[in-house]
């Protein structure tokens, strides 16, 4: 199981108040392990991602293993920590404004 950690407007949106874990096969990816969340809360749909081309949001990043992993391919391997779900897979609403 992977373990999700989501930002609190996506946790009051899917109706949770802790992390999520989702089943996912290998190989392990952003695009898996989000096609999962996504299938599982399904009012998630298009928060994180564009619903038309799949793309990260803007103001949404992903992290794993202290690493910043929003520039990265969705289709690059997920940290093996991550795979075993000894870390999660974090989603972060980034800040903007001045």
């Amino acid at each position: 199981m992977i373990r999700v950690i989501l930002p609190p407007h996506l946790r009051t949106l899917a109706k949770v108040d802790r992390e999520v874990s989702v089943s996912v096969s290998s190989p392990v990816t952003q695009r898996s392990v989000l096609d999962a969340v996504e299938k599982e809360y399904p009012m998630l749909l298009g928060t994180m991602r564009d619903r038309n081309t799949g793309r990260r949001r803007p103001l949404v990043r992903f992290f794993a293993c202290e690493e910043d992993l929003s520039n990265e391919s969705p289709d690059a391997a997920l940290p093996e920590r991550v795979a075993q779900g000894e870390e999660p897979f974090m989603v972060v609403g980034a800040m903007a404004g001045g």
